[in-house]
């Protein structure tokens, strides 16, 4: 009994770009003058200073574009954790007055949930809505959740680690519904897009929403830099304080090499998505193909391939029955594969899924889970290379495992994850 042979030349097949992207070469080339050459701060009001915060304005102008709104109501921040907490701290600071109530639903990043929780700590009330075993969350679980004390709901575009799009078009109407017959301006409709912004269409007119969350390190951008989309009229108090930046909504130096970055990266990957979502769906379903052929007792998570729509096209998260995930990943490592058991931010707790559980899979499946999450580099070979090793990982290590999957099993109430 013995692990496969590893390759005298070991590739590195990077399966996990729902945690971070390389930065395109396209885009860094055009952030490259920005680091060393027009390094003014863009707050100055000399000459090279007003050229610097004349290319911060057309990064901003772009990205407008792009989400169908004005330059003015995209904010540059330090991430999507940032621009998530900018959002739900922020209405909930100014507006609390008039209701102390919050939706959101159980998958969120940890970037909704954490201040959430935070909030209900000092005073606020949160409802978490359940979704299906897909990951579903429903117009009608928002609209039965709404008070006349709600005064933001938070549902994400795109689930990072089962890869469920939400349907907020629907959501957003059921809410501009509830307002015109309440005569309210609340709740507000935030949403995560950090997993979507590339992916599929980012018209916040269309989505019916007041603030999306974007980031570039999903889109082949640079790290630490993201945006918040906040409609002109939702009033907001700021989070970070200092001097006065981002029309006093974010202080501080602007980042702006990253934030040209951020507006060539979205701009690329919004040109080409149609043509990337089908190279990737295709590589996927393949990789899938051949898992579920050639690994006994396997489970997809998530929707099903077959629902292009209502599915990340990059995204392929399964269940090894019988296997700790984290051993799982640890051993691939070594043959150069690259992935994650669900969230890449969470990758320093050996809890199992929080997505998986609340999509009420049993603790042993969520245990049990490998995200791969492919990208513009990832090619047939990468998939073919890797089942070369994969199957004999999962043989041995099933061999050695203590869980003892069956005996649970038997007393789930799950019968149909017995199959």
């Amino acid at each position: 009994m013995s692990f496969p042979k590893k390759p005298e030349n070991k590739r590195t097949v990077y399966f996990d770009h729902a945690a971070t992207t390389y930065v395109d070469d396209v885009v860094l080339e055009e952030m490259q003058p920005y680091f060393s050459d027009i390094y003014a701060n863009p707050s100055g009001l000399y000459a090279i200073g007003r050229e610097v915060n004349g290319a911060l304005e057309d990064a901003r102008r772009r990205i407008a574009q792009i989400l169908h709104t004005l330059p003015d109501t995209i904010f540059f921040t330090g991430g999507g954790t940032e621009s998530d907490n900018m959002a739900i701290l922020g209405v909930v600071r100014k507006h609390e007055k008039n209701g102390k109530h919050i939706i959101t639903t159980k998958i969120e990043h940890h970037a909704v949930l954490y201040p959430c929780e935070y909030l209900e700590k000092h005073g606020f009330e949160v409802t978490y809505l359940t979704p299906d075993e897909q990951g579903f969350v429903t117009p009608k679980q928002v609209k039965e959740a709404l008070r006349a004390d709600t005064i933001l709901v938070s549902v994400m575009y795109a689930n990072n680690e089962i890869g469920t799009v939400e349907p907020l078009a629907d959501i957003g109407r059921e809410l501009l519904k509830w307002r015109k017959e309440n005569n309210t301006k609340y709740p507000y409709f935030h949403t995560d897009a950090c997993q979507a912004a590339g992916a599929f269409d980012l018209d916040v007119e269309k989505l019916h929403v007041d603030l999306m969350t974007i980031n570039a390190s999903k889109l082949y951008g640079p790290k630490g830099v993201g945006i918040l989309y906040k409609h002109r009229n939702v009033s907001i108090e700021p989070i970070i304080f200092g001097g006065g930046q981002e029309r006093g909504l974010r202080s501080g130096t602007e980042n702006v090499p990253g934030i040209v970055g951020f507006a060539k990266a979205l701009e690329m990957a919004q040109e080409n998505n149609e043509v990337e979502n089908k190279r990737l769906t295709e590589l996927r379903n393949y990789f899938w193909e051949r898992l579920d052929k050639e690994i006994p007792k396997m489970r997809l998570n998530g929707p099903a391939l077959d629902k292009e729509d209502l599915r990340l096209p990059n995204n392929l998260n399964v269940s090894v029955l019988d296997i700790e995930g984290e051993a799982l990943l640890l051993y691939l490592d070594e043959y150069g594969i690259v992935c994650s058991t669900g969230s890449a931010c969470t990758s320093e707790s050996l809890d199992p899924s929080h997505v998986l559980l609340a999509c009420g899979l049993p603790y042993e499946y969520a245990h049990g889970s490998l995200r791969f999450t492919l990208g513009k580099r990832t090619t047939k070979e990468d998939i073919d290379y890797s089942m070369k090793y994969l199957p004999g990982i999962v043989d041995i290590l099933r061999k050695i495992s203590p869980v003892n999957l069956q005996e649970d099993a038997k007393k789930n109430t799950h019968p149909q994850y017995l199959q």
